[in-house]
């Protein structure tokens, strides 16, 4: 397991990650898994072990109620301090309604994702959403696992307003929503 933080010591870093502008461009930072970018700051909170030598359906199972349990602990101090979360589903980020994969990327009539929402989608079917202070962010919980062999995540993402409006996700091809 990635050194396991605290529901506090999670709470400390999200708090800090609000608090901070972002940046002008993508930077890594040198202590944990942490980067940022414009309009984004994205955090890997707890991380299981991978899963390349060993894919056993119980071991796997443990990892995930782990990960589970401590985005439920943080989701409920997160609910208690902004409300009950929005559910978004990631899946319509992906395009996957479209024949080129990279849909959401390109330029034409299709939208592009801005980050953190490219980033989250190819881990996650969908995350936990509220709307903190100061206004014009969104904080984000997901879980997610890039591949069954690779390690599952509790990730912390904080974006501008503007990369997540309120209600269906992003407008497909001739403004239909996906």
């Amino acid at each position: 397991m990635h050194p396991a933080r605290s529901t506090r010591d999670q709470l400390t870093l999200i708090d800090h990650l609000n608090a901070l502008p972002f940046p002008e461009r993508e930077e890594k930072w040198t202590e944990g898994d942490i980067w940022s970018g414009p309009g984004h700051h994205v955090a890997v909170l707890l991380e299981s072990r991978d899963f390349w030598e060993e894919r056993d359906e119980e071991i796997v199972e443990e990892a995930e109620q782990e990960i589970e349990a401590a985005f439920g602990a943080l989701a409920a101090v997160l609910t208690g301090r902004w409300g009950e979360p929005e559910t978004v589903d990631l899946s319509p980020y992906l395009g996957t309604d479209s024949t080129d994969p990279d849909r959401c990327r390109g330029g034409g009539p299709d939208p592009v994702v801005p980050e953190p929402m490219w980033f989250l989608c190819g881990l996650a079917g969908g995350m936990s959403v509220w709307r903190p202070t100061p206004a014009g962010r969104w904080l984000a919980l997901a879980i997610g696992q890039a591949d069954p062999e690779w390690p599952i995540q509790l990730l912390a993402a904080i974006g501008e307003a503007s990369s997540l409006p309120a209600g269906p996700c992003p407008p497909g091809p001739a403004g239909t929503t996906s």
